[in-house]
């Protein structure tokens, strides 16, 4: 089966460079104008990837990524104003794979589409549960429990904390988290790992009470969970 990729962007003549770079390539390509029917579009044809601009009619790019998140781990590339830094770190905070600004070098942004695409889509190593004192993984399910429940985290989420629980006490560098959950072919800003550490940390500190990821100065992250 084809990949399918949608398309969520207003403005047509972006839309169609968009659409005929990605059908070169390989893609199916499904393109809609407004925000609030890429929403409803997304759900009815669950594509591997969408790219979605930000500024849409009806609903905003950010709505549509927080709705998704709720029931969906499709990949999500943004497209963000060049400039608007903070539009590119609440996108990714709310669960967005990558971002490019516009304006953009299409074949940039099927070289992104493809590096994403190659990324694992979850980790299955042979335990199928990982037990620490303040929460289970249950790398089967996808689902981490903590005391106050399951804790509701993004796939890209997931595959961090997992990352960094599979190397207990050990210093992560950045680099190595982008080469192990982003994929060694990503090319965006190393950025990204900083902003999901970030939304990563704070839910588990929520859910457990305790501080599990630390920032190690000029090194990197580490996961500790002791009783």
């Amino acid at each position: 089966m084809n990949t399918h990729i949608l398309v969520v962007e207003d403005d047509r003549s972006i839309q169609a460079v968009v659409r005929n770079y990605l059908a070169a390539e390989g893609y199916t390509v499904t393109c809609v104008d407004d925000g609030l029917v890429g929403l409803t579009t997304a759900l009815e044809i669950k594509p591997d990837l969408i790219v979605l601009d930000v500024n849409l009619p009806n609903m905003r790019g950010f709505e549509i990524v927080e709705q998704l998140r709720l029931e969906s781990d499709v990949y999500i590339i943004m497209l963000t104003a060049r400039g608007d830094e903070e539009d590119r770190i609440r996108g990714l905070k709310l669960g967005a794979d990558d971002y490019i600004t516009k304006p953009f070098s299409p074949r940039e942004l099927v070289a992104r589409v493809n590096t994403v695409l190659r990324r694992k889509r979850g980790v299955q190593p042979r335990q199928t549960e990982l037990v620490f004192p303040n929460l289970t993984i249950d790398l089967t399910a996808h689902e981490v429990q903590t005391a106050s429940g399951i804790l509701e985290l993004t796939m890209t989420e997931f595959n961090l904390l997992v990352e960094l629980v599979q190397h207990p006490n050990q210093v992560l560098t950045r680099q190595q988290l982008l080469d192990h959950v982003w994929g060694t072919n990503y090319a965006g800003n190393d950025r990204v790992v900083d902003v999901y550490i970030g939304q990563l940390r704070r839910k588990l500190d929520e859910a457990t009470n305790a501080e599990l990821i630390t920032t190690i100065r000029g090194l990197g992250y580490r996961f500790r969970d002791s009783a």
